[in-house]
């Protein structure tokens, strides 16, 4: 089962760089002093080098060989305008509105992916997952065969015995109220990225409703989804639509829907709509003692991640690894 101690040995063995796009916040720099102690990821920090030491000196940590960029000063900054106008030039951007957009921490940031400066992104600690993902649709864009941007929480429960229980929610931060074939390009979305994380995908599609024990518009749309899924990822076991207690209890499911390979033993949860995500994994978080990781950014060209403004240095730099390792 899943622990940060593999994604760590992944990354020794290729190593990788992350960017942090708020280059001067004290819970960026705890992270990057703890990851630069580590040797396993090299971080770049976006902002004014003297402040950024300043304010490292002040809180104690010691972020010796980061590398730190400030757009001001980037030596590449010219070549970096005349690529963002050609990325937007269908929406007419000249050099002048180029210079003054990438002086921003998050398209800068941003850029420095998509020119290979840095594997991926870490941003939000300060603003909205808005500015994280606007920037990554405008610049990295979606993978080919994907339509949207959306996401998934992996959530772990810790074990005495390091058999830790790992679960994938999605979508519960990105897509308010998917249709059928965004729902399902989230299932396998989440599902690719369940397998990093140790996690043999058994993707349960919820509802009120168990397989038509109930009705209604929401009900079709999550049978729909599911039976779409079905057909473009059969190597996948999806089942739906499913109420909760049917996808994760043996007995329930027994009761509900027998012989079915998916219920009872679903650990991948795709939710109808934002509001349910977001109050699901929520619940496990606090109330089923799950460590929650994410929201983890799926479907890009390049693992960016946006972190909660509310985040603290151990969450910074565990959503670091994960970013870093999804490259």
């Amino acid at each position: 089962m899943f622990g940060f101690g593999q994604l760590i040995d992944i990354l020794k063995k290729n190593p990788k760089k992350i960017v942090f796009t708020e280059g001067n916040d004290p819970r960026i720099l705890e992270a990057a002093s703890r990851l630069l102690a580590g040797t396993f990821l090299h971080p770049i920090l976006v902002g004014n080098e003297e402040e950024i030491f300043a304010k490292a000196e002040e809180a104690g940590f010691n972020i010796r060989g980061a590398e730190i960029i400030d757009p001001l000063k980037y030596d590449r900054f010219d070549e970096m305008v005349e690529l963002f106008c050609e990325l937007r030039k269908s929406k007419g951007v000249t050099p002048e509105q180029a210079r003054k957009t990438l002086l921003q921490a998050n398209y800068f940031g941003t850029m420095l992916v998509k020119m290979g400066v840095a594997d991926s992104l870490l941003g939000g600690a300060t603003y909205s997952t808005a500015d994280t993902v606007r920037p990554a649709l405008q610049v990295i864009k979606t993978k080919p065969g994907n339509s949207i941007v959306s996401s998934c929480f992996i959530l772990v429960r810790p074990s005495a015995t390091g058999d830790n229980e790992v679960i994938a929610m999605g979508d519960c931060a990105i897509n308010i109220k998917p249709s059928e074939d965004e729902l399902v390009e989230i299932a396998g979305e989440t599902a690719a990225c369940a397998k990093i994380f140790g996690i043999d995908p058994k993707v349960a599609f919820l509802s009120y409703s168990t397989l038509g024990s109930g009705k209604g518009e929401d009900v079709d749309k999550i049978r729909n989804a599911a039976n779409k899924a079905k057909a473009k990822y059969p190597e996948i076991p999806i089942e739906g639509e499913l109420q909760f207690d049917a996808a994760v209890s043996p007995r329930v499911a027994r009761t509900k829907c027998p012989d079915n390979p998916v219920a009872g033993h679903a650990n991948t949860f795709i939710f109808p709509d934002i509001n349910a995500g977001n109050i699901g994994y929520k619940i496990a978080q606090r109330l089923g003692n799950f460590e929650a990781y994410g929201p983890i950014l799926l479907g890009l060209n390049a693992p960016i991640n946006d972190l909660s403004r509310g985040c603290n240095a151990a969450e910074v730099y565990s959503m670091a690894i994960i970013t870093a390792a999804l490259a």
